[in-house]
């Protein structure tokens, strides 16, 4: 490495350490590696799904994100593929690609997802930070995501996906 250019710096996130948040809807966020921990390469945040919960369909303008199944049963579906994956399971989800996830089993679920480049983990900083001061107007919400290039859609696809896994719809 030339002498102009510094790695990042070593971080450690030991197990259940990292700030743990509510995003409602039965989805949770675990933070363990942020932009500034990997030169803004990545970022690494842990995803709790709680039975029944689903992250309805959106895009990344920015950034691609890739999930590694933890625990449980988490279902994907991205443009026109769908999968369900246990624990060990990856999945790619490209940016400029309508996609959704949820709990797709009878327990609850765990993933870890990496984002590329970093930078989105604010957006469930920002988001977590409005349900912890009690903020429940939707266009709080849809505010936030404008701001880091997020849409959300409704495919076709969605209504199907909801009623076959009994699934409860975010409110914002």
């Amino acid at each position: 490495m030339s002498d102009d250019v510094q790695p990042p710096p070593l971080t450690v996130v030991r197990p259940g350490e990292g700030r743990l948040a509510d995003l409602g809807d039965g989805v949770g966020v675990a933070f363990k590696l942020w932009g500034h921990d990997t030169g803004g390469s990545i970022s690494v945040v842990e995803h709790p799904f709680e039975v029944g919960a689903y992250v309805s369909a959106h895009l990344h303008t920015r950034e691609d994100e890739y999930s590694i199944v933890l625990e449980g049963e988490i279902g994907f579906r991205s443009g026109d593929r769908e999968a369900v994956l246990g624990p060990g399971g990856y999945i790619t989800k490209p940016r400029g690609e309508m996609h959704a996830m949820w709990n797709a089993g009878p327990t609850p679920a765990r993933m870890i997802e990496i984002i590329s480049p970093a930078g989105f983990e604010g957006f469930f900083r920002d988001i977590a930070d409005l349900a912890e001061a009690g903020t429940t107007d939707p266009a709080a919400f849809v505010a936030v995501a404008a701001t880091y290039g997020l849409e959300f859609g409704e495919p076709d696809w969605q209504a199907d996906v909801i009623q076959r896994y009994g699934l409860t719809t975010p409110e914002w």
